[in-house]
């Protein structure tokens, strides 16, 4: 049985999936999958997501050039989340940095960033 076919999907068919960098451990991202996006996830090697916006399948760097390679894909006990681990060409988060998660909620309730914008999103995706 594929892998796609053994794991639990939501009601609207998709499954969440953290992207980890496999080298350091850093949470990159955040996505999510359905069957279909697993499936091409393990044939190509590279990340497919479904898109909930935009109600359509991208591979992460078909635009910007900043591919996750897949290293390894775990499933958690209940076989309903996603870990994939990858390499990461260049940033992961949209925003320009290495990581989605950069920022941190300080004390006071106040959200900070706490890593360095590695490149100007609008030089990759206009803007």
């Amino acid at each position: 049985m594929a892998v796609a076919e053994t794991l639990k999907y939501d009601g609207d068919g998709l499954i969440p999936a953290v992207i980890q960098d496999a080298d350091t451990g850093e949470v990159l991202m955040v996505g999510y999958m359905n069957a279909d996006a697993v499936a091409r996830t393990v044939e190509t090697g590279r990340v497919t997501y479904w898109s909930r916006s935009r109600q359509k399948y991208w591979v992460k760097g078909e635009t910007s050039g900043h591919l996750q390679h897949v290293v390894e894909i775990r499933t958690d006990c209940d076989k309903d989340c996603l870990l994939v681990r990858v390499r990461q060409d260049g940033v992961a988060c949209h925003d320009g940095y290495r990581s989605c998660f950069y920022r941190v909620a300080r004390p006071d309730g106040e959200l900070e960033v706490v890593e360095p914008r590695l490149i100007d999103p609008k030089s990759v995706y206009g803007g």
